[in-house]
This record gives C-alpha cells, structure tokens and sequence, in this order.
C-alpha cells in the first residue's frame, strides 16, 4: 500500500508557484491578489480563510480577508464583490460558504467575475468544465485530479466510482475525470443515498472515490483488492482519549480499508492539503491570464 500524500504534494506545487510568481515579479514588479470575503462567524470558516492566508503569504500571492458580520445585506455583500471584479490588484475572489441563510449563495456565487472565479463555483466555469472548454476546475476535484497524476496512477479507461454527488466535490470530479483528455478518459460511476447496496458499485471501482460526508462509511468488504481509495471525507468523532474529546476521520475506514488498497489518501493529509494548493493555483492562473 501507498501512501497518497497530499501534504507532500501540495508542498512540491507551492514551491513550484512561488518561483513562477517571483519570476513575474522580477519582470513586471506585480503579484498574483486573492481576497477572502468571511461573513459571520463560523469557526470552520475562519481556520478555512486564515489557512488560505498563511499558503498565499507562504508562496507571494498577495492575500486579503474581509470579514463582515452575519447581518450584513445581500445587497451590501454583492456591492463588495463588484468592486472587487474591478480591483485590477486582486485576481481571484474567494467568498467562504455557507453563507447566513438571509442571504442566496446562488446570487452571490453568479455575481463573481467568471475571470476571477479561483473556486469554480460560478456556472458558466461550471458548464465550461461539463463540455470540456478550459475554466477553472473547482479546488477539491482538481487537487484529486493532480494527486493521482504526480502518482502516476493510471485513469484512462479506468472504472472510477464516486461516492456523492455535490456540487463541489462530487459533480465536478466525475466531470473531470469523464473528460476526452490527458490525465482523465475514465469510465465514471456517481452514487448517492438512492442507490441501493452502494457496496455492489465500489466493488466493481478500479479508483474510488468517498465524498459523502459519513464517518468511516466505507468498510473493507466493499472495496476491490488493490484499487485506489481517495478520501475526502472530514469528520468529527468522539474520541475520549485526545485532549480535544474527539478525532478527525474521512468518509473510510482507513485502518482496514488500507490493507486492501494500493494507494490510498489519509485524513488528514491527504485531499485537503491539494484543495488549498489548487486555489493558490487557480489564482496564479488567473493572475497570468486575466491581468
């Protein structure tokens, strides 16, 4: 078995992003900007927004975090994104879900400018990828995408079973990974809660995929000998024997599961580390292209 080290990885992309970044600033004296919009106080959202800041600090991308308070108007919050789609500093906006419920995600996710959508949330990144036109792939997906690339894990051809069906996570990477390109061409299974004995479909799974949020929902008898397990579940369990009372574990059952499996991503580790090296990533991207 091998470990799938999205730590590793996403550290290698980091080092190799500041190197282009201060190459194009020693040529044009100009940064790659990312702005954080934060609203409320959520406290998965501020360790999300704050790690964010630290990789972008880390590698020369100029990072910013506007913080607002929970009550603040659609209106008000959909005025800050448009003087932001108009700030030529900052190429890539971020805008930290969930949003308080007075306020339509859907609304403000379509008011980002399409060319500094580093999330790939807006719907016309959304259609671009389901039809194969170059966009910003959305974070998670592509961090998977790129994990088993630098891998060398082969995808072309290959039974890929998705365990959920989000629009952040599950939607895209079956879109991905579904694409006629390099580095993709798979044969794509999506399952979700209607699916019935979900173990009859990641048997058949060459690479699977668990993105449904239950804790240790994948055993080891519903995974294949030697198939390729990536995790992307993070869940909070009960733990008496940690100081904090409680353990983060993914969506599989790793410690049995990783006997089984060739390659495999711990929690944590694993997906996460890729989802913030992507973002870095999309933003040097739009830096290049859009500014």
């Amino acid at each position: 078995m091998v470990l799938l080290d999205g730590k590793k990885i996403a550290a290698e992309i980091k080092a190799e992003l500041k190197q282009k970044i201060d190459e194009q600033f020693a040529i044009t004296g100009r940064r790659p900007g990312l702005v954080a919009i934060l609203v409320g106080e959520n406290p998965a959202s501020k360790i999300y927004v704050s790690s964010k800041s630290k990789a972008c600090a880390e590698i020369g991308i100029t990072g910013k975090t506007e913080s607002f308070p929970a009550n603040i108007s659609e209106s008000e919050l959909l005025k800050i994104i448009e003087s932001y789609n108009l700030e030529k500093n900052f190429h890539g906006i971020l805008v930290q879900l969930p949003l308080p419920k007075h306020i339509n995600e859907e609304k403000i996710i379509e008011s980002i400018s399409v060319f500094k959508d580093v999330d790939g949330f807006h719907p016309s990144s959304v259609g671009n990828l389901v039809i194969g036109k170059e966009t910003f792939y959305p974070c998670t997906p592509a961090g998977i995408q790129e994990l088993l690339v630098r891998y060398k894990i082969e995808i072309a051809g290959k039974h890929v079973v998705v365990l959920g069906r989000s629009n952040i996570v599950g939607k895209p990477i079956a879109n991905i990974l579904l694409q006629k390109k390099e580095n993709a061409n798979a044969v794509v299974t999506v399952c979700h809660s209607a699916a019935g004995d979900l173990s009859y479909y990641t048997k058949q799974a060459d690479i699977l995929i668990a993105a449904i949020g239950r804790a240790e929902f994948v055993k080891a008898d519903m995974v294949r000998e030697n198939a390729v397990v990536i995790d992307v579940g993070i869940n909070r369990v009960d733990d008496p024997a940690s100081p904090k009372g409680y353990k983060v574990v993914g969506d599989v059952d790793f410690a049995n599961v990783s006997k089984k499996a060739s390659f495999i991503t711990p929690v944590p580790g694993g997906v996460g580390p890729m989802t913030i090296a992507m973002l870095l990533k999309n933003t040097f991207e739009a830096f290049i292209k859009y500014s």
